[in-house]
């Protein structure tokens, strides 16, 4: 791990293994701030960012267990109001389309919603594909979901979030939004050229990715979703089986016009919350967590209830995560390309506009 830091310039790695459904290894590497020659530690206070949506859409789970939340419901019915009508969502008023989208849509990325409306050069909302049609990464979806959610129990989102996940699994260090107490614990995140980015102390809480946490929490969520804690087998099956066949070349932009077949061998699709595929050790799911001075991937394997954790304050850590997988675990088919997770060594796959897949791996194309 240490060599692929260095070879990514990545200052600051924390990784677990989980096997059998219990974390086996926690290991962190490498500096919380190297400034202070502070070392990253398995309890520091990590930026979680997209990893985010997968702990929300357990929870999410857990509603439509209880029949709270009905998957396949439209959204006039869960709403008190129309979409539009809600300040964030004026965009869509001209745009019936709203009406058609459901729960399901919404944690499968297929709303046609893009994933934020400042991509567009006029910074409004709209769809880019009609609702169910075609997997399109929005956080924009998240964010409507977790309007629904909040009114249909009454309870805020970070209350729901720390009752109905944080405790369960015994995230002590994990929040929706900044706690006091995390202050001193937090790491400093650096950018791609080492430049630092300073660690947002968040105040609202927002499904589509507001969640600090630490490895040694994140690992214990990842491993309870391994074993299938507090879900009923029905809804956890239900949450990581395909619920439509990705034919985007790259999940971003996932909206850009084209399709390719190049995925078609490891089946990948979307979960709800989850990317799925087949790979050569059974069914998998993972989970992705980047913005600025942030890398994280979270990474399940089904039958054998193993998978790896890791969280990073770097934004260059995209680049060792797929050899990392690699070491740990061997051949894995892991659509390493269309995530974006371009190995260091294969920089030429990075030049602009790049989106043609190149060969995955023997066996998995």
């Amino acid at each position: 791990m240490q060599r692929l830091m260095a070879a990514a310039k990545v200052p600051g790695l924390a990784l677990a293994v989980i096997d059998h459904g219990q974390v086996v290894s926690r290991r962190a590497y490498g500096y919380a701030d190297v400034a202070a020659a502070r070392p990253l530690r398995t309890d520091s206070i990590m930026y979680g960012a997209s990893l985010t949506k997968a702990a929300f859409a357990y929870m999410v789970m857990q509603l439509v267990d209880e029949r709270v939340l009905t998957l396949d419901a439209p959204l006039p019915t869960l709403l008190e109001k129309p979409l539009p009508d809600y300040p964030a969502f004026a965009d869509l008023r001209d745009d019936p389309r709203w009406r058609l989208l459901t729960p399901r849509m919404l944690l499968s990325h297929t709303s046609g919603l893009l994933n934020w409306r400042f991509i567009n050069e006029n910074r409004k909302l709209d769809f880019k594909y009609p609702p169910g049609s075609r997997y399109v990464y929005s956080g924009e979806g998240m964010q409507i979901l977790q309007i629904v959610v909040e009114e249909r129990t009454g309870v805020p989102l970070e209350t729901l979030m720390r009752q109905r996940v944080f405790e369960r699994f015994g995230m002590r260090d994990t929040s929706m939004v900044w706690r006091d107490d995390f202050a001193g614990r937090e790491v400093v995140q650096y950018g791609g050229d080492g430049a630092v980015i300073a660690h947002k102390r968040r105040s609202r809480a927002r499904a589509a990715g507001s969640m600090d946490t630490t490895l040694d929490d994140y690992a214990s969520f990842m491993a309870g979703v391994l074993r299938g804690d507090g879900l009923s087998a029905a809804a956890r099956a239900e949450m990581l089986s395909p619920q439509m066949v990705i034919v985007s070349p790259q999940q971003f932009p996932s909206h850009w016009p084209g399709e390719t077949d190049a995925y078609r061998g490891i089946g990948l699709s979307a979960g709800l919350g989850w990317p799925v595929y087949e790979s050569p050790l059974g069914p998998a799911f993972f989970k992705e967590g980047n913005d600025d001075g942030t890398n994280n991937f979270a990474l399940g394997f089904l039958r054998p209830q193993s998978g790896v954790v890791m969280l990073s304050n770097s934004s260059n850590a995209d680049r060792m995560f797929m050899p990392a997988v690699e070491y740990l675990f061997g051949r894995t088919c892991l659509p390493w390309f269309w995530m974006g997770y371009i190995p260091y060594d294969r920089p030429e796959l990075r030049a602009p506009g790049m989106r043609a897949h190149p060969v995955l791996s023997p066996g998995c194309d």
